[in-house]
């Protein structure tokens, strides 16, 4: 009787083991050297990530610090208007050199300083308005004549209520749309009684300059006019007054440059006071 076909070939048959070769004398069972190349590629990776992160933890470390530092120095300026000398904020004596027309020497003297307040009547009505966002902690002025006594100026700090965020916010604002050049937002002056500013109203303000800080919670200004009380001079941003070849009332009488001038010494002095440098010695008489 015929055997049956199988429907597959039978599969071969598994073939024996090779014969391992001998060993060389001196050299490693192939699994320990496997073994030993693993375990140092997983150091040098260890290793690696080891010193990757101790680079990331010290600039963390690094930025955290000056983070920290940044907002120590905003919240010492916070508090400077009752710390730092009325000396020190608002000078009696003050000289510059080049600050006037032309590079000219200027020298300032203080005829009064306003009692700390608040900020109800110091700006003009739509000043104040864009002012508001950041509050008001407190304000601090003081008034200067020159030595002609022939023009005023007052000088002021706000300091606000605000955090970075809204100081940063206030200082867009006030760059894209140009605030600080409108007429129809001025500081008002201080004009102490009996001294050549008397006569410094709203009607006689000339120039003026609005600085709007970041790294500390503050707005400094400054207005000028002229002290015998003349009125229709046109004002005129001080930053447009002080500009090459300006021929207006204000930029011809320097009333832009005194501006600029008792403005920035003032932002100088709380930028140094905030930061330990001191103040601002090279700006006085």
């Amino acid at each position: 009787m015929p055997r049956p076909r199988l429907p597959y070939p039978p599969c071969p048959a598994t073939p024996p083991p090779a014969p391992a070769e001998p060993a060389t004398a001196g050299a490693e069972p192939p699994r320990t050297s496997a073994r030993r190349t693993a375990a140092a590629a997983t150091c040098l990776v260890l290793g690696i990530g080891l010193i990757v992160g101790s680079v990331a933890g010290s600039w963390l470390t690094s930025a955290s610090g000056r983070q920290s530092a940044a907002e120590r120095a905003f919240e010492r300026g916070r508090a400077l208007w009752h710390t730092l000398p009325v000396d020190s904020l608002f000078p009696r004596r003050l000289h510059a050199d080049l600050a006037g027309p032309g590079g000219a020497a200027r020298d300032w003297t203080r005829v009064g300083v306003a009692p700390e307040s608040d900020c109800a009547g110091a700006f003009d009505t739509l000043l104040a308005k864009a002012l508001a966002p950041v509050g008001c902690e407190r304000l601090l002025r003081a008034t200067y004549t020159d030595a002609t006594a022939t023009r005023v100026t007052t000088v002021g700090l706000l300091v606000t209520a605000a955090d970075g965020t809204g100081m940063r916010a206030l200082r867009k604002r006030f760059s894209d749309e140009r605030l600080d050049r409108r007429a129809d937002l001025m500081p008002r002056p201080y004009a102490p009684g009996g001294t050549a500013a008397e006569h410094f109203g709203d009607a006689q303000r000339a120039s003026w300059q609005i600085s709007v800080l970041t790294d500390l919670p503050a707005v400094v200004y400054a207005v000028s006019g002229f002290a015998d009380a003349r009125t229709g001079t046109p004002p005129q941003p001080a930053a447009e007054a002080v500009a090459p070849g300006a021929t207006t009332p204000p930029a011809q009488a320097g009333l832009g440059h005194d501006a600029t001038a008792l403005a920035d010494r003032l932002e100088r002095e709380l930028q140094q006071v905030v930061r330990g440098g001191g103040a601002d010695k090279g700006a006085r008489k």
